[in-house]
């Protein structure tokens, strides 16, 4: 049974502030009885159950109207003091690249948490030459395999996220113009030979972005996002990332406090790779028993 009281249902009130006085005055005296209510979904909602559903809808209806609109400005007016900062990392992002549901997420979701008072940012290859990112000219150098590459970052700013993009020749000279078909293979069902070292410069990309961009695109926010962050990994082309975070950050001293979320949207699709790969990936041996998956990656 889940418990409702009078307290939280006023807190909720937040959510409907450019609709609310109306509703908030229904709350403020649902808040004065200072009783509890118990609702456990076998008896008909009562009135604070309807004013909380409600202000729940009213906020739904407000997140999918700004990403409809395309409205920049969604979310800039609620700087919540003490929110989190949270980076999705992800090899697709609507409406820049989207071979299915992935890209859809990273497009909608972000821009819902940045509505919420959170600071927000998106990190995806830039497998095209869009239009509304410009370069940072920032570059850093990242080691794959036993290369050193070159990776530039590219931003633009919409509906209260930074979306960035991590610029290499291994993501634009591959799929340029080709951006729903070619993002992981030059046809539908085929990998890119390369793909293992592709993704592991992604994930290494991504690491790098929080502490070496500073972005003031947000009225609320500027400044570097820092090392108190959660990283939200998705699907195989970002596992990688809180296997770097782990053995190359944490294991100096950096990103101590940073947390990964790993989201898996499609679980056919696994990225396996010969074993001998795993040599390209610059991680220690101890991870090997990790990735060993009947004598693949």
């Amino acid at each position: 049974m889940a418990t409702v009281t009078a307290s939280h249902i006023v807190s909720r009130s937040s959510l409907v502030s450019s609709h609310g006085s109306e509703i908030k005055a229904n709350l403020t005296q649902i808040g004065s009885r200072s009783q509890s209510m118990s609702h456990s979904g076998l008896r008909s909602p009562n009135m604070a159950d309807k004013l909380q559903m409600r202000a729940q809808a009213f906020a739904r209806k407000s997140v999918k109207k700004a990403y409809a609109t395309g409205n920049d400005n969604s979310g800039k007016n609620v700087c919540l003091q003490g929110g989190m900062t949270v980076i999705f990392v992800a090899t697709e992002v609507a409406p820049w690249s989207k071979t299915g549901g992935l890209g859809d997420v990273i497009g909608g979701l972000p821009p819902a948490m940045a509505a919420r008072g959170h600071r927000v940012m998106t990190i995806s290859p830039r497998f095209d030459q869009y239009k509304d990112a410009w370069d940072t000219h920032l570059s850093v150098q990242i080691q794959v395999g036993d290369r050193v590459e070159t990776v530039r970052y590219f931003h633009c700013y919409k509906r209260g996220v930074d979306r960035v993009f991590v610029d290499h020749p291994m993501f634009l000279e591959k799929v340029w113009g080709k951006t729903g078909s070619k993002i992981y293979g030059p046809t539908a069902g085929e990998d890119y030979q390369d793909n293992q070292l592709r993704f592991s410069l992604f994930c290494l990309a991504a690491l790098e972005a929080p502490r070496v961009l500073s972005l003031d695109s947000s009225e609320c926010f500027s400044g570097p996002y820092g090392e108190d962050v959660v990283f939200v990994a998705n699907d195989w082309h970002t596992a990688l990332l809180p296997c770097y975070l782990k053995s190359l950050y944490q294991s100096r001293g950096i990103f101590m406090n940073a947390k990964v979320a790993f989201c898996i949207h499609n679980i056919a699709y696994q990225g396996r790779f010969a074993f001998s790969d795993f040599s390209l990936l610059n991680l220690p041996d101890r991870f090997k028993s990790s990735f060993d998956f009947h004598g693949r990656v």
